[in-house]
């Protein structure tokens, strides 16, 4: 039986508005943004399956986490998901089989919802036999399989950050924002390889990132620094895209090279290729056709690459506060959640699932 997490929710809306008829035109010629849902928790992942299922995640950044990964039921409330004892971590607990501290869920489209865990509660470094990737059958929330990430793959200081799945090659491609690489899995043997470990496409440029009119600094007066951070995979051309949080610059590289282990580093530093100058961006997403849509944290804005247009906003607006997670629902809308990290532990705008439509 599951349990409803008592979270914080002002509105769902799950399967989006209808509107009058004598609107329709008017709906249809611009794109939309609706909240789907509302949080007093903050959460950076979000998925949305085939069927209409939305499933969120909340990183443990702090203690107060008392759910890691949930689906958004219907009346907004939340249930654990798959189960609460996959959610009751604490430190006593098994870390191979708990969620430490989720930072990205993704529905594959295959009727699988995969779970990433960087283990790295508080940011305090990655709790040995904790970081994993978890794959949960979304209609029995059976797990299917748990793939662990020993100290060679999840350095102390790395941050396993975003995660894509590619069932034509059966594998997986992860950011780490800790420790500036991709990770490689391979889904068919559950190994690993850790590539581009340190090269300038998987580092934080050195800039100084801007919001809401103010320098983005932390206590001690440093710019932060995040390595590779969003990941897309465009299915139909086989190219990885990724870029780090604080840089503004996108890149791809081939995703039959990342899959061969036999170029070594110099040459698969070698394949990178620039895309644009795209912004500091948290989380990327394939498009469907040719386009990669980029979470624009400082200007509170969707944008679009294109290799016709090159990079275009989508949509804008203020309560697209430091978009973070990117997912595609059944109608195409969409999915966007707002973490808000720029404004600290304790903003006075609730944490939010936004859905942009008619883009």
């Amino acid at each position: 039986m599951k349990t409803v997490v008592p979270f914080v929710f002002a509105c769902v809306v799950l399967n989006g508005c209808a509107a009058p008829e004598t609107e329709l035109a008017e709906v249809a010629a611009e794109p939309t943004l609706e909240i789907v849902a509302e949080s007093d928790r903050q959460w950076t992942g979000v998925a949305a399956t085939k069927d209409g299922r939305v499933f969120v995640n909340f990183p443990r950044w702090s203690p107060e986490v008392p759910v890691s990964v949930a689906e958004v039921l219907p009346d907004g409330s939340l249930t654990p998901f798959p189960d609460e004892a996959w959610n009751s971590w604490t430190p006593e607990a098994d870390p191979s089989s708990t969620f430490v501290c989720v930072q990205s869920v993704v529905a594959d489209g295959k009727g699988s919802l995969w779970v990433l865990d960087p283990a790295s509660a508080g940011f305090q470094g990655v709790i040995p036999g904790g970081a994993k990737l978890v794959e949960i059958d979304g209609a029995t929330g059976g797990v299917v399989q748990v793939i662990t990430f020993d100290g060679t793959i999840a350095l102390p200081a790395s941050y396993l950050n975003d995660v894509r799945i590619d069932h034509t090659h059966r594998a997986a491609y992860i950011t780490d924002s800790g420790d500036g690489a991709l990770v490689v899995v391979d889904l068919r043997t559950g190994t690993s390889r850790r590539v581009l470990d340190g090269h300038p496409s998987t580092a934080a440029e050195d800039i100084v990132l801007i919001f809401e009119g103010n320098e983005w600094l932390l206590p001690d007066g440093s710019s932060p620094q995040v390595h590779a951070d969003g990941i897309a995979y465009d299915r139909t051309d086989d190219f990885i895209y990724y870029q780090a949080l604080t840089g503004r610059t996108l890149y791809r590289i081939a995703g039959a090279a990342l899959r061969d282990p036999s170029f070594d580093e110099e040459v698969l530093g070698a394949m990178v290729e620039t895309v644009a100058e795209s912004g500091p961006s948290d989380g990327l997403l394939w498009d469907g056709v040719d386009g990669i849509f980029i979470s624009a944290i400082e200007d509170d804005a969707v944008k679009r690459w294109s290799p016709e247009g090159g990079v275009k906003t989508v949509f804008q607006d203020p309560r697209i506060a430091w978009p973070d997670s990117f997912a595609l629902g059944p109608d195409g809308g969409l999915y966007v959640t707002t973490s808000q990290i720029h404004r600290g532990p304790n903003p006075s705008e609730p944490y939010r699932v936004l859905r942009i439509t008619g883009f």
